[in-house]
């Protein structure tokens, strides 16, 4: 079967080994497809000069065996077939029916590989190949007019046999699952574009003052562009947890950009101090991924001033950014709250709150000043536990540890009765959160 299809392949188009032996790739492992085509022609040949010395000088089978060995000389460019024909071998067919000697370039294309790779830090890569319209469609015009059931598409050889030689060159790993950096190759081009893939460094951070948003607020007055109620800025704010973070890690790989990915997030006018919340900064376009840690965590902390701090960083990767969104719902969090009441509260009544929270569910339906920006529906939320005291007249604190997700301040106010059971509701009076501050942010977040 596979000599009766290549001996049809061969007598009808030019072919190189490659090209012929990729037809066949599926079958027999740790060869390649250059050696097989190789093999093929080679018994081909063997086939032709056994029907050249049995047949009939004047017979059909001698006719039949010169013909084979003449398409593997000139449409092969199998040189043993040509010296057993001697000068009546004919001229070469010219170059390959599907990829035009594109596949004798690999060493060509793997040279612009690594030098488009040049000027990048990785520890492995991929190659990835687009191959020209053209020359994709003969080869699957080829497949099917002689049914190949067991071949390879040029695309996949063509990027394994350039990825083994940038691999020798620059001594480094071929990565197919997670690939640091992807250099994608025209054919037959060339053209090389390189893609850094994105970079993730995680860690906790502290926001010790108030009046920081997580990430940077664009002016909603000109959208960024800068104007006189923002003076220029583009910003609400001067600066946010984001862009102090993101500022010396962008610095220090080399990266194009960056996306900042907060477990949660804490009000503009709350601290999150304790053991920190946790992040992933995600970088793109990374042209250095060997970061001294220690001393990038040194520099964000030096660029906070005091404001916003970073502990353990590490090497992180797109799966803990999924989790850190989805934990974020649920994870245990703990918020210290100064609540203004309009009445005064006595030892028993606060007494009588913690026992009224304690393990209870919030039905939650999204707050008022949020609703600008989040869908209206109603969530349910626990508290695991709350703890009171009178700190003054008619103001006391709070610490509630509850579900991630549960907005505080209007689980105090009731939030116009968008809230129940709320603080104001179980006191009998009004409740505002003065001041709120996250002390805790559970490390499975």
């Amino acid at each position: 079967m596979i000599l009766e299809s290549a001996r049809k392949m061969i007598s009808k188009y030019t072919l190189c080994d490659s090209c012929m032996g990729r037809q066949y790739g599926g079958l027999a492992r740790g060869v390649t497809n250059r050696e097989r085509g190789r093999a093929i022609k080679l018994v081909l040949a063997m086939e032709g000069h056994v029907e050249c010395r049995k047949g009939d000088p004047e017979g059909e089978a001698k006719a039949d065996g010169e013909r084979l060995l003449r398409a593997l000389a000139a449409n092969g460019g199998f040189q043993p077939a040509a010296n057993l024909l001697g000068s009546a071998g004919g001229e070469a067919g010219g170059c390959c029916h599907i990829c035009g000697g594109t596949l004798d370039r690999i060493q060509d294309y793997a040279e612009g590989a690594a030098k488009a790779l040049e000027g990048y830090g990785f520890n492995n890569f991929l190659v990835g190949v687009r191959v020209a319209g053209d020359m994709a469609e003969r080869e699957d015009a080829l497949k099917t007019e002689f049914a190949i059931e067991f071949g390879e598409s040029l695309k996949m050889e063509a990027s394994r046999e350039i990825g083994k030689e940038v691999s020798k060159m620059l001594k480094k790993e071929v990565e197919f699952d997670r690939p640091e950096i992807v250099v994608t190759i025209e054919l037959p081009g060339p053209g090389f574009e390189v893609r850094p893939m994105p970079m993730f460094i995680a860690g906790r951070y502290r926001k010790l003052v108030r009046g920081i948003p997580q990430s940077k607020w664009s002016c909603v007055h000109c959208g960024g562009k800068g104007c006189e109620i923002c003076h220029g800025t583009g910003k609400i704010y001067p600066t946010s947890v984001e862009e102090i973070i993101t500022g010396p890690v962008l610095a220090a790989t080399g990266g194009a950009g960056a996306k900042f990915h907060g477990a949660g997030r804490e009000d503009v006018d709350a601290t999150m101090g304790g053991n920190g919340r946790p992040f992933v900064v995600e970088v793109k376009g990374a042209r250095t991924r060997s970061v001294d840690l220690a001393a990038l965590e040194a520099e964000i902390n030096a660029s906070g001033g005091g404001k916003v701090e970073v502990v353990d960083l590490k090497y992180s990767d797109k799966r803990r950014v999924r989790s850190l969104k989805e934990r974020a719902k649920v994870a245990e969090k703990t918020y210290r709250a100064l609540v203004e009441v309009g009445c005064p509260v006595s030892e028993e009544a606060l007494r009588t709150l913690e026992k009224s929270f304690n393990g209870g569910v919030i039905n939650q339906l999204t707050p008022n000043r949020v609703l600008h920006r989040r869908a209206d529906k109603l969530r349910l939320k626990k508290v695991h536990e709350m703890m009171a005291r009178a700190v003054g007249d008619r103001m006391i604190e709070l610490v509630v540890r509850c579900q991630g997700g549960l907005y505080v301040k209007e689980l105090i106010s009731g939030d116009g009765g968008r809230t129940k059971p709320c603080v104001a509701d179980v006191i009998g009076c009004s409740a505002r959160c003065v001041e709120l501050d996250v002390i805790a942010v559970n490390e499975g977040a």
